[in-house]
């Protein structure tokens, strides 16, 4: 399993294979069921991890109760809540499995001592910050202001993923419309032609 994680560090191209052994000593593999939590809001923010195997939802709940999914990760991608792990504050959202998953975490003591001796680590961890800023930049150009219609067909065209693993509850809530839109949606598109 180690071999996932540092095949990808070795994808990254910034660090020699040494580097990447000596890294790969700080990432501990945890196993989760799907439902397990991997960050909690309002606890501090211990973690970052790379998904090995599986796929989880980022997510705040609002007053009235509901998850307001923000984004999925899935495998070879990086998962915390970067502003308040940097900072080791109390996450403003939760990050749990939708999938059973094993993720090599890494505790903030461990990255900072990383980063001051494998200095190739900040790119990596800049490319992370550029991949998490695009993904979110797509997010609300796609799916800001847009019908549930046009939301579902952007999802078919560009995140077909997203249909094939995670539930249409979770699904509707990433898109911001109500499972009753998104299933008129879908059925909008799908519709037989009629003769």
């Amino acid at each position: 399993m180690t071999d996932i994680f540092e095949n990808y560090l070795s994808s990254t191209g910034g660090l020699s294979a040494e580097e990447i052994r000596f890294s790969a000593q700080f990432f501990k593999p945890v196993s989760l069921k799907k439902g397990d939590f991997f960050i909690r809001e309002n606890e501090t923010c211990r973690y970052i991890g790379f998904i090995a195997i599986g796929a989880v939802k980022a997510y705040a709940i609002d007053t009235e109760g509901q998850e307001n999914i923000t984004c999925f990760k899935f495998e070879h991608e990086f998962a915390t809540s970067f502003p308040e792990f940097v900072a080791q504050e109390k996450s403003r959202r939760n990050i749990r499995a939708i999938e059973d998953s094993v993720i090599y975490r890494i505790n903030f003591a461990d990255y900072q001592h990383l980063l001051s001796q494998v200095i190739a680590w900040n790119g990596v961890i800049k490319s992370v910050m550029e991949q998490e800023y695009i993904q979110k930049e797509l997010y609300l150009l796609n799916y800001n202001n847009r019908s549930a219609v046009d939301k579902y067909r952007h999802v078919l065209a560009n995140e077909p993923m997203l249909v094939r693993r995670i539930t249409t509850q979770d699904l509707a809530s990433y898109l911001g419309i109500t499972q009753r839109s998104l299933t008129r949606a879908k059925g909008q598109i799908f519709k037989p032609d009629v003769l």
